[in-house]
């Protein structure tokens, strides 16, 4: 296996293990919930406080990665999942030492996203750098899948705490293809001016407002649809079928970048318009426009954020995990705000007006994000500048 190959490997291994244990509780939910005592409402809580606290570490992990180099950032990451879900699986006895434990792997997920964001950068060639993105971004959905298939294979069967014990072997597993640094190849961090923190900041603004309308998608889109009168069935369904367009398309959106010679964060605020579109039409009654709305809101909506990693990497080449954590601290922050503020609409003004609020957010989001993508493109002129008068 070649070198750019192995960093593939190691940062989807690095990313889907570093974010399991969150992914993991809400797989388990319904049998951790029977067990310690807390409704719906307590599982939103813990996923909303768990993003909450991934945005605070963004920066300083982001400092950490630069300094240490992704391979020792990234072992660090997988171990600290592993001890987590350890100490779920003995020490989760009640919902408050949940949560505790729980918030605890937060610093996991981030310092796990930006180490391999780093190992990508380094490691991969540029021109397979944005497929690689891509793939890395469907460690998610993989995370996702490894949860619903620990409910009947472990939960069912042997009880929710061994499936943390499973994840936790599975975690120190992956330390053997985890990342590990080539002498020569971690490079000098770049000084803050030069990582044009400005447009940086807006375009994680952008990245956060998108953020907070597509979280909404995967939780709230099977009790909307049936709150307006489709099966669950095929609301389920639907979900599924937006979860596997959403993949697809975020492949090949990685792929597509390798075949561009630039204008990437272009392409992400146009697919946050045509993604707003898909939750406007979720606004509408019937099947079809439910249909429709997903395939736009999942396959574009919310399949940004590898492209948009790859494009901040691109353009901060020196520093990538410390660029691409700014942005990440909008993506957390609007993880964290989105499902109560879309919760807290839908609950006192209904789901349609939910949805046409969070479309009206994306539709902003795009718009920030071309304000940010011009701030960076005059940022590099002036750069341009610089060095041509020096």
């Amino acid at each position: 296996m070649n070198e750019g190959a192995r960093a593939v490997v190691g940062a989807v291994t690095t990313t889907t293990v570093s974010v399991l244990p969150v992914f993991l509780t809400g797989g388990l939910a319904v049998q951790i919930a029977a067990e310690l005592g807390f409704d719906p409402a307590g599982l939103g809580l813990v996923v909303a406080l768990f993003f909450g606290v991934s945005a605070l570490a963004s920066l300083p992990c982001g400092w950490l990665v630069e300094r240490y180099g992704s391979g020792t950032t990234s072992r660090v990451a997988v171990l600290g999942a592993a001890v987590v879900m350890a100490a779920v699986a003995a020490f989760a006895r009640s919902y408050p030492a949940l949560v505790a434990i729980l918030l605890c792997s937060a610093w996991c997920n981030v310092l796990g996203q930006l180490s391999s964001n780093l190992t990508l950068a380094r490691y991969v060639p540029a021109h397979r750098l944005g497929l690689s993105f891509g793939i890395k971004q469907a460690a998610i959905p993989l995370a996702t899948l490894l949860s619903g298939l620990a409910v009947p294979a472990v939960a069912l069967t042997f009880g929710w705490r061994w499936a943390y014990v499973i994840g936790s072997g599975l975690a120190l597993a992956a330390l053997l293809v985890a990342p590990r640094d080539s002498v020569g190849r971690e490079q000098t961090p770049a000084a803050p001016g030069e990582r044009a923190t400005a447009a940086l900041s807006v375009i994680g603004v952008a990245a956060g407002l998108a953020a907070a309308a597509s979280s909404a998608l995967g939780i709230f889109l099977v009790a909307s649809a049936v709150d307006r009168g489709v099966d669950a069935g095929t609301a389920g369904l639907t979900l599924t079928l937006g979860s596997v367009v959403g993949l697809t398309l975020r492949l090949a959106h990685g792929w597509a970048a390798d075949h561009r010679a630039g204008g990437h964060i272009a392409v992400v605020a146009a697919s946050l318009v045509l993604g707003a579109g898909g939750l406007a039409l979720l606004a509408v009654p019937g099947t079809p426009a439910l249909v429709a709305g997903t395939v736009l809101g999942f396959g574009l909506g919310w399949a940004w954020p590898g492209l948009l990693q790859f494009a901040v990497v691109r353009l901060n080449p020196s520093a990538p995990a410390a660029a691409t954590s700014i942005v990440q601290v909008g993506v957390y922050g609007g993880g964290f705000l989105g499902p109560v503020g879309f919760g807290f609409l839908a609950a006192q003004l209904g789901f349609p007006t939910a949805w046409l609020v969070g479309a009206v957010t994306m539709l902003v989001a795009a718009v920030l994000m071309v304000l940010g993508r011009r701030m960076l493109v005059a940022h590099q002129a002036r750069r341009s500048a610089s060095a041509i008068a020096s």
